[in-house]
C-alpha cells in the first residue's frame, strides 16, 4: 500500500516552502526514518524522513514551490515491508549549499603547467582526498587550513562548514593565514568567460534581505566601537579548557564569556535590551540573546532563552544543540522567536571590524571580530596583545549614545576581567 509524502506544517504562517533537495532518486529503495528531502521556508529547513521502508516514487522534482501538505512523493511499500532487507550503505546526504548560486558552482580547472612561486601543498593532498561541499571547500581554502585536523560531525562524518568554523574559534589565538602565491596558468587557454546566469532566490535569502531593508528604513540605527584585550580571557580558557571539556563534555569557547558579559551589562542598561512598539517602549526583565550564526542555507539566528539562568557550560551545550539542529535540518520557528538581544561573531570568517545591522524589532546587537595580535600601551610600555575590535549597533530612538558607550564599555570590563563575570561585579 502506498505511502503519501507530504510537505509538513512547520508553523501557522508559512503556507508554502521550496522542495530544495530530494536525497534519493526516483525508484530507490528507503528505510524507515531514512531522510528523504529537505524543504525550505523564509524561516527554516526541515527534512522529511520516511515513514516506512519501500520503494520512493518521485512525483515533485526539487526546486519547486509546494503548498503545505501538498504531495511531493509517495513510498511503495507492497512487498517490502514482509522482507529483511539488507539496505546497500547510502551516500551521505550533501551539505545543502548557502544560497542556489552554490549549485552553478564548479571546482576551478587544475592547470596542466606547474605553479611558480612559493607552493603550499597543505591543502591539495587533504581536500583531494576528502569529500567536502563547495561551501566547506571554499572556506578551507580561504583559512587555508589542514582538514585531517577538523573533526568531521555531519553524516558519515562529513565535515562540515559548522566544524570548521568550531575549529576557527577553538584555536588558541587564531589560525594564521598563509597566502599562497597565485597559480599561474597557461596563458595559451583562454579562460575568459562572458556567461551570465540568473538565480532565483531562496526563501530564506529573500527573508534575509527583507529583514535587512527593513531594519535599516524603520529604525534610528548607530553603531559604536571599542576594542577589547583579549589576554586575560585566553588565559584562563586555556588554564581550563581541558577540565572544563572533562567536567561538562563541551569545549569552552569565547562565545560564552562575550554572552555572559553581554548578559551583566543588559542589566544595567535595560533599554538596550527593549524594543519600539509604535509610541510604546517595550522592557523586557530577562536576557533572551540570539546567536547568528552561518548556516549552509544562510544567515539564522536561534535564541538562548533566559541567558541569565545559565552557566558558562550551559551556554556552550545550547550554541553546540543549535549547530547540530542547523547541519540536520531540525531547527523550528519556536527556536528563532523572542530574542531581546543579539550577538554575532564575524571573526570566525576573518572580520577585522564591521557594522552589524540590527535584528528587528531588537535594539542592539553586539558585533565580535577576528582576534589579532597588537602593539598597545600597558602600564606605560609597548606591548603585544590579542586585541579584538567590538561593535555594538543600537536603535538611537530607545538608546542614548551614553547608553550605548556605556554597555560596550561595561562588556569590554568584563571579558577582560573574566572573574568580574563569576563574581558578577
Amino acid at each position: 500500500m502506498p505511502i503519501d509524502i507530504k510537505i509538513p506544517s512547520v508553523g501557522e504562517s508559512v503556507q508554502e516552502a521550496v522542495l530544495a533537495e530530494w536525497f534519493k532518486k526516483d525508484g530507490d529503495t528507503v528505510q524507515k526514518d531514512e531522510a528523504l528531502l529537505v524543504i525550505e521556508t523564509d524561516k527554516v529547513t526541515l527534512e522529511v524522513v520516511a515513514e516506512a521502508g519501500g520503494v520512493l516514487k518521485i512525483l515533485i522534482e526539487d526546486g519547486e514551490t509546494v503548498a503545505i501538505g501538498a504531495i511531493v512523493g509517495r513510498i511503495e511499500t507492497d512487498g517490502v515491508a514482509g522482507k529483511t532487507a539488507v539496505p546497500k550503505p547510502a551516500p551521505a546526504p550533501s551539505t545543502p549549499p548557502e544560497t542556489k548560486t552554490d549549485e552553478l558552482e564548479k571546482e576551478p580547472p587544475i592547470p596542466a603547467p606547474e605553479p611558480k612561486g612559493k607552493e603550499v601543498p597543505l591543502l591539495k593532498s587533504t581536500m583531494d582526498d576528502i569529500a567536502l561541499s563547495p561551501s566547506v571547500r571554499r572556506l578551507v581554502a580561504e583559512k587555508n587550513l589542514d582538514v585531517s585536523q577538523i573533526s568531521g560531525t555531519g553524516p558519515g562524518n562529513r565535515i562540515s562548514k559548522g566544524d570548521v568554523l568550531l575549529y576557527l574559534e577553538e584555536a588558541p589565538a587564531g589560525i594564521p593565514e598563509e597566502v599562497a602565491a597565485p597559480v599561474c596558468a597557461d596563458p595559451s587557454v583562454d579562460q575568459v568567460s562572458e556567461e551570465v546566469k540568473r538565480v532565483k532566490m531562496s526563501p530564506i535569502r529573500k527573508r534575509i534581505a527583507e529583514r535587512l531593508l527593513e531594519s535599516k528604513q524603520n529604525t534610528a540605527m548607530l553603531t559604536t566601537f571599542n576594542e577589547i584585550d583579549m589576554h586575560q580571557a585566553m588565559a584562563m580558557r586555556a588554564q581550563y579548557k581541558e577540565a572544563f571539556k572533562k567536567k561538562h563534555d563541551v569545549s569552552l569557547g569565547f562565545m560564552s564569556f562575550f554572552i555572559k558579559a553581554c548578559v551583566e551589562a543588559l542589566k544595567e542598561i535595560p533599554e538596550i535590551n527593549a524594543f519600539v512598539d509604535g509610541s510604546d517602549f517595550v522592557y523586557h526583565s530577562y536576557q533572551h540573546i540570539g546567536v547568528a550564526i552561518g548556516g549552509d542555507r544562510g544567515l539564522v539566528v536561534p535564541v538562548i532563552r533566559h541567558a541569565e539562568r545559565l552557566s558558562f557550560a550551559g551556554i556552550e551545550k545550547a550554541i553546540i544543540e543549535y549547530v547540530g539542529k542547523i547541519k540536520e535540518n531540525r531547527l523550528e520557528l519556536a527556536d528563532l522567536e523572542g530574542g531581546t538581544f543579539t550577538v554575532s561573531n564575524g571573526g570566525v570568517y576573518g572580520s577585522l571590524l564591521s557594522t552589524p545591522i540590527l535584528n528587528t524589532p531588537q535594539s542592539g546587537i553586539l558585533g565580535m571580530h577576528k582576534i589579532e595580535k597588537r602593539p598597545v600601551v600597558v602600564d606605560d610600555e609597548i606591548v603585544v596583545r590579542p586585541m579584538m575590535y567590538v561593535a555594538l549597533s543600537y536603535d538611537h530612538r530607545i538608546v542614548d549614545g551614553k547608553g550605548a558607550v556605556t554597555f560596550l564599555k561595561r562588556v569590554k570590563e568584563f571579558v577582560e576581567n573574566p572573574e568580574r563575570i563569576v563574581l558578577e561585579v
